[in-house]
């Protein structure tokens, strides 16, 4: 019998004041929308989840601390029960956004600091993932391979995306190198194309991200989306969302 075809995600965070995104969004086959809190606001959102519509991208939530100033990449000393009320907040409202567009609302996939610290929490992982399911439990939620989110995730009984990234480097340990650090983003189309089908090739992960605020990003994420079908792979949103 034939091989079967290897299917992988390509997501984009957008929606977070970064520029046009709608040749980005062209290339991906999902979107992480920003709510509100470390970036993005309702007109925002519901332009983006607009757009991700007409373009047929599967739409997701990207909830993130209350962080404005610091993009969301600085984390906050809060409370489990805090960080869920931020998380069902957040993801509530988006809910909200895409129903009153007609549009499905697909995953959620945390945002900067609020993403790495429930990736290696698991207070704050059951935090995130225990919002996550009192808004929808069929929503997925998107994690780093083998964290305390994915653990937490299959606790709860909600489907776990397990995610790598195309455009930031990787230190020897798997950990992304710090943004401080020189190469940390891949801002290179050619390069991070080569590290997409370096990660999706590996099976680790079941979903690949281009970030939506350098200036490259839509050629960063054509790149991608033209190595990985060259590749073999069927580029397509987790469960053909």
């Amino acid at each position: 019998m034939p091989e079967a075809v290897r299917a992988i995600d390509l997501n984009c965070d957008a929606g977070e004041g970064c520029g046009p995104e709608a040749e980005l969004v062209a290339w991906v086959t999902s979107v992480n929308v920003a709510c509100g809190l470390h970036a993005g606001d309702p007109v925002t959102a519901r332009r983006t989840v607009e757009l991700a519509a007409a373009a047929g991208v599967a739409v997701g939530a990207h909830p993130g601390f209350p962080d404005r100033e610091g993009f969301g990449r600085r984390a906050l000393a809060l409370a489990p029960r805090e960080v869920a009320d931020l998380v069902a907040y957040q993801v509530g409202a988006l809910w909200g956004i895409c129903r009153a567009a007609g549009v499905r609302l697909c995953h959620v996939k945390p945002h900067g600091a609020l993403y790495h610290l429930a990736a290696r929490d698991d207070g704050v992982a059951e935090a995130v993932v225990g919002a996550v399911r009192a808004v929808d439990p069929s929503l997925l939620v998107v994690a780093p391979p083998g964290s305390a989110l994915v653990a937490a995730a299959a606790r709860a009984g909600l489907r776990a995306v397990r995610e790598g990234f195309a455009d930031r480097a990787y230190a020897p340990d798997g950990s992304l190198l710090p943004r401080h650090e020189p190469g940390a983003v891949i801002a290179s189309p050619g390069q991070a194309a080569e590290q997409a089908c370096r990660l999706a090739r590996s099976g680790a992960v079941d979903t690949l991200c281009v970030h939506g605020d350098h200036p490259h990003a839509a050629a960063v994420a054509r790149a991608v989306r033209t190595a990985l079908e060259a590749a073999g792979f069927a580029v397509r949103a987790p469960g053909g969302a």
